[in-house]
């Protein structure tokens, strides 16, 4: 089908992209908002609901606890969940093969609302109170959600902590959120929150879903008081202390615009902020973004698999709500599978994806790339005529997918479905994408190069742009509506616009002019990308159990986000098409001024390298306030999975670039590697001017990771602290003796 202008209205149900922009779409949102934000999560903020724009902003505000009851009147008897139990164990680093679904263990929505009930009893029992925090620390499992929900159920919100989080940063967490109670994974967990107890003083309870014969009763602190700790099976029994009358009474409470979830954001720098949400917040642009994909719900089953970490708002909405909405409001209904939590490590989790074959799959960009990788890998060791019709197939499917694109036909070259029937189809099966009605990826900047990859394999990858702060998703791309390169149009009962804003007061700010053509920009047609609507959070969370100074430092950050009319302003610099598509073009907070005062964006500049030079697996550009930039390089390393750095041995495209060298640390001394990223480097500079071209560059021993803390836990790269990480190395690149000219520096560890 095609995807003329025309055609996006129909296909997506509300207005054509062009007509997006009226002034002024939440007609009294300043006027009657009031404060834009709240301090401490229990104030309730009015809801506005949209009185001009797209329809869909007018849909009634619900608690989660009220979608749960929806889900239960339609499909109360269908999977909810289904878990490999007990978990298969790996042996010499391989995991075994994926258990025939009929042997994962299920709930079904009639068992899993009955155990949150329980759940929510239990925590009322042990003294969890009515804006209280339940933090919940460990990979993905039904027991996760169940705790999420039990904690909204008993008039709460959850405060979520990455599994790979340190007990510094479990600490704070626990004790910014001021939480009561924290469930959590396994004894391993538990023993790491054992270092921390005397760090939280209001935990009244623990719970450990995972079972185990070590486990004790009670934490002492050095104080002498104690924390009841429970097994989840125990924990669930003692919510049979508490009446359902109890519960109701708490549960008549609640209303949607409370704070529901507490979000922290990844914290490149600093403590993390904990974005608040609300019931509505999240319900809302659940609908809205599932709203825009009619394919999914249209009947039957729909499959997720659950990875990405809970504790992020693309987690929380994909896994947790979006499931409900869709049972709740779709003729069909969604059950969440879980992966192990040693997939990403060990490099089983196509494994999981085969087992699965989910309906909608949500990768960020690192993971859809090591899947490129991979399959990259295996072509290149096809040979003769299979790869000459590979390559061949391959081309008609990206001839398909490039058609596909706004201002496209939408229509098939000769020869496809011969192509889709000799190697596309078997491909799609091959990565257990078969039946995929829907694939994603947020959280972070995606390369058009890693998209064109995937069309060439009939796969079109849809992005969502967000943040946190406004609940995960503002803009979507979707088949029928998608341009690569861009991040999509905004959603049902949003605005998004891009402003010419006062680094000294975001409240001065100038509307930017559309663009006809997003990648060809003027610098005065970019600004800052800004978003309004309900899907805004309700603010940073600020305790006052940490002291003035935080309260005031909070409300600084909030009031620094959000600007007199509502506009949460994103820190993303682009542009905005007359069709409404988004293209970020930067981050003001990831740009680097050069010495002269120029503006670089790193990102396109860095991608465009490791286009040329398919043997790098990350480069980050350095350069504030030089007088030319430099880079630090990392290769593609065997068992590199972003949670983890991997070895020292080549992987895929590294090992072509010189077939005597399969190290990193062989690599680095190697006068093909150099030449090889010295040309990938030079091709990149001949495009760019002067002060943004790359001059230096070194190779690194190791690939970047959440375990070596240079990405966080969504696998976005911490700048700042790899630049500290690796000062001496950067400083070294600029002594003055160093010829310039894009040349090697050799790293000495």
């Amino acid at each position: 089908m095609g995807c003329s202008q025309s055609q996006i209205a129909a296909s997506v149900d509300f207005e054509a992209p062009s007509l997006r922009n009226k002034k002024d779409f939440l007609l009294d949102y300043a006027s009657e908002q009031g404060p834009f934000y709240t301090c401490d999560g229990t104030t309730e903020l009015k809801i506005m609901t949209a009185k001009v724009g797209p329809a869909g902003s007018d849909t009634p505000p619900v608690t989660v606890v009220e979608l749960f009851r929806e889900c239960l009147k339609k499909n109360a008897d269908k999977p909810a969940f289904r878990v490999e139990r007990p978990l298969p164990e790996v042996a010499n680093k391989i995991a075994p093969p994926s258990l025939p679904l009929d042997q994962w263990k299920q709930w079904t929505y009639q068992q899993y609302f009955d155990e949150v009930n329980l759940v929510a009893k239990a925590l009322i029992s042990v003294g969890f109170d009515q804006f209280d925090s339940c933090n919940v620390f460990g990979f993905n499992s039904p027991e996760w959600v169940m705790s999420q929900q039990a904690a909204i159920f008993a008039g709460g919100r959850v405060a979520g902590i990455y599994p790979t989080d340190t007990p510094e940063q479990v600490a704070y967490k626990c004790a910014h959120s001021g939480g009561s109670v924290m469930v959590l994974e396994d004894v391993q967990k538990l023993k790491k929150l054992c270092t921390i107890i005397d760090s939280v003083p209001k935990l009244k309870a623990i719970v450990v879903w995972t079972p185990s014969a070590e486990l004790e009763k009670t934490l002492t602190r050095s104080d002498g008081s104690t924390i009841a700790v429970y097994s989840w099976a125990d924990f669930v029994e003692k919510g049979k202390e508490v009446t359902d009358e109890t519960l109701a009474a708490r549960q008549a409470k609640i209303k949607a615009s409370h704070c529901c979830g507490l979000i922290y954001t990844s914290g490149t720098t600093g403590n993390p902020k904990a974005v608040m949400i609300s019931h509505d917040n999240i319900v809302y642009c659940a609908s809205a973004v599932f709203g825009c994909v009619p394919a999914l719900g249209s009947g039957g089953e729909e499959r997720i698999l659950s990875y990405l970490p809970l504790s992020h708002v693309a987690g929380m909405m994909t896994d947790i709500i979006g499931p409900m909405l869709l049972t709740a409001r779709t003729q069909g209904y969604q059950c969440v599978y879980f992966a192990r939590p040693y997939d990403l490590k060990v490099m089983s989790f196509g494994d999981r994806l085969r087992a699965v074959k989910p309906t909608i799959f949500l990768g960020v960009p690192r993971v859809w790339e090591k899947v490129a990788e991979k399959m990259k890998a295996i072509g290149a060791q096809t040979k003769g005529i299979k790869k000459k019709i590979a390559t061949w197939a391959k081309s008609k499917g990206l001839e398909h997918q490039k058609e596909c694109q706004i201002g496209g036909t939408g229509a098939y070259p000769s020869n496809y479905a011969r192509a889709d029937k000799l190697v596309l189809s078997k491909v799609k099966t091959a990565l257990g994408l078969e039946q995929c009605k829907f694939g994603l990826t947020g959280a972070a900047p995606i390369s058009k190069d890693t998209l064109e990859y995937f069309g060439s394999l009939g796969i079109q990858i849809n992005e969502l742009y967000g943040m946190s702060e406004c609940t995960g998703a503002t803009t979507i791309s979707t088949d029928e509506a998608h341009l690569w390169g861009s991040c999509g149009w905004a959603v049902p009962g949003t605005e998004v616009k891009c402003f010419k804003v006062n680094p000294d007061d975001i409240n001065e700010k100038k509307e930017c002019d559309l663009v006809n053509d997003v990648f060809n920009a003027s610098e005065s047609a970019q600004g800052e990308i800004c978003f309004r609507g309900r899907h805004i959070m309700m603010g940073y969370l600020a305790n006052p159990d940490l002291g003035p100074e935080h309260v005031k430092e909070i409300q600084d950050k909030t009031a620094g986000a959000i600007d007199a009319e509502g506009w949460l302003h994103s820190g993303d610099k682009g542009c905005i098409s007359t069709q409404g598509m988004v293209k970020i073009t930067g981050r003001y907070k990831e740009l680097i001024i050069g010495s002269g005062g120029e503006n670089i964006a790193p990102v396109p500049i860095e991608n465009s390298v490791k286009k040329i030079a398919g043997g790098i697996s990350n480069i980050m550009m350095v350069g504030d306030k030089r007088k030319f930039n430099v880079a630090l390089v990392t290769l593609k390393a065997e068992g590199a999975t972003g949670e983890n750095p991997g070895t020292d041995n080549l992987l895929g495209d590294a090992l072509a670039v010189n077939s005597a060298v399969t190290t990193i640390s062989a690599a680095s001394k190697d006068e093909a590697w150099k030449a090889y990223i010295t040309e990938a480097i030079t091709q990149v500079n001949k495009g760019l001017n002067p002060p943004s071209r790359i001059q230096r560059f070194s190779i690194l021993p190791a690939d970047f990771s959440v375990e070596t803390e240079e990405l966080t836990p969504t696998l976005k790269l911490k700048r700042s602290v790899v630049s500290k990480k690796w000062n001496a190395l950067i400083e070294s690149m600029y002594a003055p003796d160093v010829p310039t000219g894009t040349c090697y520096i050799e790293c000495k560890v």
